[in-house]
């Protein structure tokens, strides 16, 4: 390789010359840039592998189900559902502590349909959107726009629910065109069901009648050769009112623009608005309609959908003053609808613009929302970034290479064309005569000259060349580590797991005191953002509390003051925490959410034991308390430490402070230790079954090394006093030596 222009001679003879130093000049043979960027290659690949293992979290959906949920430009989808005593007054479900024991969902918790549950019904879905409700007596029938993952269309699935929206029984695709299909506004006209759905790529606005509710639909009727977009009808003073956006038109703003037309039926002849278009504004003003429209105490309410930050960011409430053929007049009112700042790890936590709310027979509201983690064209985001950096990974490792003198030069000239061998008179000709060509050979010699005056300012056998050097190979790391973040991480969100299509909450416990609060801000700020942890709980053992302002918190925090500083306190009943499970973790642990909630997902399907993340195995005459190396070594395990497990807050607390267990009580405040071994001793003794579940997380970090407030800062000592509680409880209630439970012996392989 040169770093210079290399003339090629026009004599005939030469241009036929055979080139005898062909394998000599071959820069896969003989160049030592080959390897350098071979061996980069290496070590860069790597260190990407390292990271995906350890840091990158599963596609939840995508391992539900292989036939739906793929990634999509569009989003990711979900629906949940809300009541209230009024449409002003709406929770999610989790906040009504519903449960159902076939879900093993204690309590319930949205989102209640996605692409999961649509896809194992056979709807092969990448998402589950607009959702609009249909009351029959007691049970409510969900028509949702469901994007089929084969098609790439929106079709329109339907399911039931005959328990308020607790659960769903996906029935189906009620609707199927050869275009796409969305916003199913389902409404009641003379005893016929119909709906209207969006179906712009027609170009018309088709209403349907169902001739076998609700699975089959019938043309009705084109009521209006118009894409209109996102369209209800209602009646109103006499008169029905179709409201629409129409995108079409010459200077009509895209998710701004908003017509009304009116009729004396929903079957037409339908007139125009006078004032149309009654908006043509900016895209966050809430034009686009985002739902069903209501009535609430004499006032006609209308639900728009803002889309400025992105599409579909939030909906927002209009009440309607004035609707007259003439008139039409609006105010915004404030919703009770409260955006989750968990970021990506909530369903909705980027987006919701959807809403559809009705009275029940008994008085109260019920409604159904959509939601996102991710905003509008989030794949493409990434799919760019992740290219741009993967770009930028090269141009470093060319930068190191030529700074290490391993590459010569930045545009190896020797690879040009005329260095490849015999070619054409003609192919020659072009060479000499191109200006292109000449200008391009002569830029990429001066690059190559500036390459090597790189080189000789950098000086890599200097200490400043070293520390240059470093950087440039810590920032190719990062870019790689970020690449394949962005190509292959995808959304980057720490998902719930469902357990029989349902979804639940926990609590989280942390038992402390005053000289660990830089802990516990960093432990909350980050657990409260994990999808399922409902509520932190903070038993506060001794010295003065925090205040509940001090922390970043995306869920509530409650602090437990105890009289006394003792262990026991870590399993108290307490009959604040709603929910039954109960993850007791120490405030010096932290591990990915997504740990977490694979634990959770593993609890929920054996909720009778200790479901936790660092395995022991007592055994040996006399007993002796090991570390987790000596489980691995006889691959079992027959104790969980409780300061990282999950458990039955009711079944674990009420064992905990029951008659039988104040002996071992007295034994955890006497040495202040053993509390997570008295309760392994407790659950043995209860059941004649496992009751012991290990979950590996994908890393840990104890943070109390960092601060110097490890409670056992003496691991020998530690361990004697723990060897002390085992031959003790032994005595007490029996011994768990034949308790053992064996590694990787679950089919979901959380337990190697």
């Amino acid at each position: 390789m040169g770093s210079s222009p290399i003339v090629v001679s026009g004599s005939s003879g030469t241009r036929n010359r055979p080139n005898n130093n062909k394998s000599k000049n071959d820069p896969c043979v003989s160049s030592s840039g080959f390897v350098y960027l071979l061996v980069a290659f290496v070590v860069l690949g790597s260190i990407a592998g390292i990271y995906v293992r350890f840091m990158m979290t599963p596609n939840v959906h995508a391992s539900i189900s292989s036939i739906g949920c793929k990634e999509d430009d569009e989003g990711s989808w979900s629906i949940g559902v809300f009541y209230g005593d009024s449409p002003f007054s709406l929770k999610p479900i989790e906040d009504m502590n519903i449960s159902r024991d076939k879900k093993a969902a204690w309590p319930v918790a949205n989102p209640v349909i996605t692409c999961a549950s649509a896809s194992v019904a056979g709807l092969s879905s990448n998402f589950v959107a607009d959702p609009f409700l249909y009351v029959k007596g007691d049970v409510l029938y969900l028509f949702f726009e469901t994007k089929n993952s084969i098609t790439m269309q929106g079709d329109i699935g339907v399911a039931r629910s005959t328990d308020k929206g607790a659960s769903w029984e996906q029935l189906g695709i009620a609707l199927d065109e050869d275009w796409h299909l969305s916003y199913p506004y389902v409404f009641e006209y003379n005893d016929n069901i119909y709906m209207l759905p969006e179906g712009r790529a027609k170009g018309q606005l088709r209403l349907y009648r169902a001739v076998n509710f609700p699975m089959k639909w019938t043309l009705e009727k084109i009521i209006m050769k118009k894409p209109l977009v996102d369209s209800f009808i209602i009646p109103h003073d006499g008169k029905y009112w179709l409201f629409g956006s129409d995108h079409s038109g010459i200077g009509a703003l895209y998710n701004a623009q908003l017509e009304i037309w009116y009729s004396r039926s929903p079957l037409g002849p339908w007139r125009p608005h006078k004032k149309n278009p009654i908006y043509n504004t900016d895209k966050s003003m809430g034009a686009r309609n985002g739902g069903r429209p209501f009535s609430f105490d004499g006032h006609l309410y209308r639900v728009g959908q803002d889309d400025g930050e992105t599409y579909g960011r939030r909906v927002r409430l209009f009440k309607i003053e004035v609707l007259t053929t003439d008139k039409f007049e609006e105010v915004e009112v404030p919703t009770s609808l409260k955006e989750s700042i968990k970021g990506r790890n909530a369903w909705n936590g980027a987006r919701s613009h959807h809403l559809d709310v009705q009275q029940l027979s008994s008085g109260e509201w019920v409604g159904v929302m959509d939601g996102d983690r991710v905003p509008s064209g989030d794949a493409s985001r990434r799919f760019h970034l992740g290219c741009a950096s993967v770009l930028g990974v090269a141009a470093l490792v060319i930068l190191f290479g030529v700074s290490l003198g391993a590459v010569k030069g930045l545009f190896p000239l020797s690879w040009c064309p005329h260095n490849v061998g015999k070619r054409s008179d003609a192919s020659l000709d072009w060479e000499r005569s191109s200006l292109f060509y000449s200008r391009m050979r002569l830029f990429c010699s001066h690059l190559n000259r500036a390459s090597s005056s790189l080189r000789a300012r950098i000086k890599p056998n200097s200490c400043s060349g070293s520390l240059v050097l470093t950087s440039i190979f810590l920032a190719a790391v990062v870019l790689m580590c970020t690449g394949v973040k962005y190509l292959y991480g995808g959304s980057g969100a720490h998902e719930a797991y469902p357990l029989h299509d349902q979804y639940s909450q926990f609590t989280l416990l942390t038992m402390t005191y005053d000289a660990r609060i830089w802990n516990l801000k960093m432990y909350v700020n980050h657990y409260s953002r994990c999808s399922s942890v409902r509520e932190i709980v903070v038993v506060w053992n001794k010295g003065q509390p925090p205040e509940l302002s001090e922390f970043d918190s995306a869920v509530p925090v409650r602090i437990r003051i105890e009289e006394r500083n003792s262990l026991n306190n870590r399993f108290k009943v307490d009959p604040s925490i709603k929910t039954r499970a109960v993850l007791e973790l120490d405030d010096d642990i932290m591990m990915p959410c997504d740990d977490v909630e694979r634990g959770f997902k593993v609890w929920r399907e054996h909720p009778e034991r200790i479901v936790g993340f660092y395995p022991r195995l007592a055994n040996g005459s006399p007993l002796k308390y090991r570390a987790e190396k000596h489980a691995r070594k006889h691959n079992g395990y027959n104790m969980i430490l409780t300061g990282a497990a999950f458990m039955d807050t009711t079944m674990a607390f009420e064992m905990y402070w029951s008659k039988e267990a104040a002996p071992g009580r007295e034994v955890v405040n006497n040495l202040f230790n053993c509390e997570d071994v008295l309760l392994n001793f407790l659950y043995a003794n209860a059941s004649s079954s496992n009751t012991v579940e290990y979950v590996k997380p994908a890393w840990a970090i104890d943070t109390s090394k960092f601060t110097g407030v490890a409670i056992s800062k003496n691991t020998q000592i530690h361990y004697g006093l723990r060897s002390s509680c085992l031959q003790k409880f032994s005595e007490m209630y029996g011994s768990i030596t034949n308790r053992k439970s064996e590694f990787n012996r679950r089919m979901d392989g959380w337990d190697v």
